[in-house]
């Protein structure tokens, strides 16, 4: 594979391939739906209307195939990005198709929640394409070149560096080190985790007790206090960037949880719609 091909955005793959396609597919619907006419209208009953509703039903369960797609992929095979290309773009042709499907001609029944949920399930999509695409490069340029784990070994080292430098202060000040090594946590409830903040840090308390203390203290033993909390807001900056991590991947965790069960939800309701459309109809 090229350097370019490997640094080529999954929207501009192949030259914009899917785009294309569903750009085809798009104005070909239109142009049918535009170009005949029914004694009782647009609806789909007609013979458009099943065959737009066909080519739907197809597109929404193919591109459901990229969820296990996705995860096998090797030479040979479509790439990742184009299986990606084809969901964002095929996806939001399904707007016009289902739309044009229905001819405009929607009720409170299994028939209009299909095409509800098929919106939703369109929105969510446009919402994690954005995801997608901004949340990899926030984490990347929050990492630095860290890892989590390597996050957590460095504050591990600097909990030892204040530590040596309590010992050159009174009590109080190592008691400030205990209250950030104990009093600091990444991660937790859903809320710490999403809002990447904890209220009572136990660093943020320690160094602010830290300045406050050493405003009262003969200039030698001032500078040491300074020096500890410029240590410990070392830490604070490391802490504070593993939280934005957890936040980062927390935010791609949750898009899956709310996409994913209404794309199911989606597929139940769209079976049940074909039932009642060429069964209980007839």
């Amino acid at each position: 594979m090229s350097r370019a091909a490997r640094h080529e955005s999954f929207l501009a793959w192949r030259n914009f391939r899917h785009l294309k396609w569903a750009s085809v597919l798009s104005i070909l619907s239109v142009g049918l739906y535009l170009g005949f006419d029914f004694p009782a209208g647009h609806n789909g009953g007609t013979w458009l209307g099943y065959t737009l509703g066909t080519i739907g039903a197809l597109l929404i369960v193919w591109l459901m195939w990229f969820g296990i797609r996705k995860r096998r992929y090797g030479p040979g095979n479509w790439s990742l990005k184009g299986w990606l290309s084809a969901h964002v773009y095929l996806g939001l042709s399904l707007v016009i198709v289902g739309t044009l499907h229905t001819g405009f001609q929607l009720g409170w029944n299994i028939h209009g929640l299909a095409y509800i949920l098929m919106l939703i399930v369109i929105a969510s999509g446009a919402i994690g394409l954005l995801v997608y695409v901004r949340v990899p490069q926030l984490m990347t340029e929050n990492r630095r070149s860290q890892s989590l784990d390597e996050m957590a070994r460095a504050i591990v080292e600097i909990d030892g560096e204040a530590a040596k430098a309590a010992l050159q202060l009174s009590d109080e000040f190592a008691e400030l080190v205990r209250m950030s090594q104990n009093g600091t946590h990444i991660g937790g409830s859903f809320r710490r985790i999403i809002t990447a903040r904890d209220s009572g840090c136990g660093t943020a308390r320690a160094i602010a007790r830290a300045r406050e203390i050493s405003r009262n203290l003969p200039p030698v033993e001032a500078q040491k206090a300074s020096e500890l909390a410029r240590i410990l807001g070392g830490k604070l900056e490391i802490v504070q960037r593993a939280r934005r991590d957890l936040r980062l991947k927390a935010l791609l965790d949750l898009w899956l949880y709310i996409h994913v069960p209404v794309t199911i939800a989606l597929v139940i309701t769209l079976i049940a719609h074909i039932i009642a459309v060429y069964f209980y109809w007839g």
